[in-house]
């Protein structure tokens, strides 16, 4: 089944959503409300901010739900800075933010970039990445 994906476009900037990887953070529509708003429809609203600001608030989604495209520069997800940082979310997930290579324990790996969301309740289904779970069995920790 081939993976959903939304797009919304403003002159110079598409925002992209990808809601099965979405794991409803908030943090999106907390940073930008006039951009992100869950209860409108579309609930993207590319013009209730401009470009930088958008661009910012995508880059702090924790699951990579959230990105973006620029229309007259290409994007490379290997831009982001070299540098890793890792944080723990009160009752919520590791957060790690950079490149990163995760290596499962069957030999596979897949590349990570930007911001990464691990799991720390255990009871994701979507192991070792946070689905947001924790917030359905009030995980604390």
């Amino acid at each position: 089944m081939a993976e959903k994906i939304k797009e919304y476009e403003s002159e110079e900037l598409t925002v992209v959503w990808k809601p099965e990887k979405c794991i409803h953070s908030e943090i999106c529509f907390k940073g930008l409300p006039d951009v992100f708003d869950p209860k409108a429809r579309p609930w993207v609203n590319v013009n209730g901010e401009n470009d930088q600001r958008i661009k910012e608030q995508v880059d702090r989604c924790p699951s990579g739900a959230l990105s973006y495209k620029l229309k007259n520069e290409t994007q490379s997800e290997s831009e982001v800075e070299e540098e890793q940082i890792v944080e723990v979310a009160r009752g919520g997930p590791l957060m790690v933010y950079g490149n990163i290579k995760v290596k499962h324990h069957d030999g596979s790996e897949i590349s990570k970039h930007r911001v990464t969301a691990f799991c720390r309740c255990g009871a994701s289904s979507n192991k070792p990445f946070c689905d947001g779970t924790h917030k359905k069995i009030e995980f604390e920790g």
